[in-house]
């Protein structure tokens, strides 16, 4: 069973150092807390397209669940450019159903 730990709010200065840390965990409590607290949608919406590459299906699958926190949260984004890459990720077995799922939110919210 996994554990979920709710993040608390982070400054971007700290927000960076642990998106550059090379700790999971970290980068994943850092994209959570940035979905969840971050006001600026935009800079949010960039950290985690830029994030949906990574290699660690743990860092790409949580930044595509945190775009649709973004959807739900703001119900504003870059709709018709983030459906685009969200789609070009789904063929990807290890975060397909987490790009779904943002893809169903960002149906719904925006």
């Amino acid at each position: 069973m996994k554990h979920f730990n709710n993040p608390k709010p982070m400054n971007k200065t700290l927000i960076e150092e642990k998106l550059s840390s090379g700790n999971v965990e970290e980068i994943c409590n850092a994209l959570v807390s940035i979905a969840f607290y971050e006001s600026d949608w935009k800079w949010a919406q960039e950290k985690f397209l830029d994030l949906l590459d990574d290699d660690n299906p743990k860092i790409s699958g949580i930044s595509a669940t945190c775009l649709g926190h973004i959807a739900r949260i703001h119900r504003k984004l870059d709709k018709e450019r983030v459906i685009n890459i969200l789609r070009n990720k789904i063929e990807n077995s290890a975060i397909s159903g987490k790009v779904q799922d943002a893809l169903d939110d960002i149906e719904i919210f925006v």
